[in-house]
């Protein structure tokens, strides 16, 4: 799943919570003017469901920010970049000191090559 594909699903679905939310809200304010009316006592059980579910909305909008997050971290972690590299040199001391010696002169040969350009 591509970086464009999370971000667009979870605008998606960050959109639609918020839009729960703010129809729970206005759902909300009608049953407690209905309910004050009515003074039916299931009128106030069906106020208190809504106000739990529209809690359950805003729990859900923070786990998709979560799971966001978590997933943006399992694809940084699967990065080549986070790769560890161990080298190993299999080889005399001296024959170790004389590449390091002959790629030291080959820098030089470069450093000195591009300073006589200029």
């Amino acid at each position: 799943m591509s970086k464009s594909d999370i971000k667009d699903d979870y605008d998606f679905a960050r959109s639609q919570y918020y839009n729960l939310a703010e129809k729970g809200n206005e759902a909300i304010d009608l049953m407690m003017d209905l309910a004050r009316e009515s003074e039916h006592p299931r009128a106030f059980e069906v106020l208190s469901t809504a106000i739990k579910q529209n809690a359950e909305v805003a729990d859900k909008l923070m786990k998709l920010h979560k799971e966001k997050k978590e997933v943006e971290t399992d694809n940084q972690a699967a990065l080549p970049n986070n790769m560890t590299q161990n080298n190993l040199y299999v080889g005399s001391a001296t024959d170790l000191q004389k590449m390091l010696i002959q790629k030291a002169k080959e820098k030089e040969t470069i450093i000195e090559s591009n300073t006589n350009q200029e």
